[in-house]
């Protein structure tokens, strides 16, 4: 029996460091505004909310990622400062701030654990 509650204490630990790994990851394609690698953390389909604009329920992976590359060349978006993150579950999120060279705008993802892997569901940029 207790065999089995140290496998189940190994398994929740690897499953934690793997989100946290995942997290880094999306945390620094952010920082590197390379939407490339971002975009490998999206879901099949995924709801994107930029700034003004009405939100988009079910976009592509290829649609979110085009918008997403337009809004950071329109905006002039530099980099990202995370200012928190946390969760329970199968869901998490994160939340920071989007950089340019005078402002910076609000940004909230939204991920989910499916197939052992995160996966961004929605970003809401205001």
């Amino acid at each position: 029996m207790k065999k089995i509650y140290i496998w189940l204490l190994l398994l929740v630990c690897g499953l934690s460091v793997n989100a946290q790994t995942e997290n880094e990851a999306i945390i620094q394609s952010l920082k590197a505004t390379n939407m490339e690698v971002l975009a490998e953390y999206f879901d099949d389909f995924i709801d994107l909310k930029l700034l003004d604009k009405d939100e988009v329920k079910n976009m592509s992976k290829n649609q979110a990622t085009i918008a997403l590359k337009s809004f950071y060349n329109e905006n002039g978006i530099k980099g990202f400062d995370k200012v928190s993150e946390g969760g329970k579950g199968t869901l998490s999120y994160l939340i920071g701030k989007l950089t340019t060279a005078t402002k910076s705008y609000n940004i909230t993802i939204q991920l989910k654990q499916k197939n052992g892997k995160s996966q961004i569901i929605t970003i809401r940029i205001s």
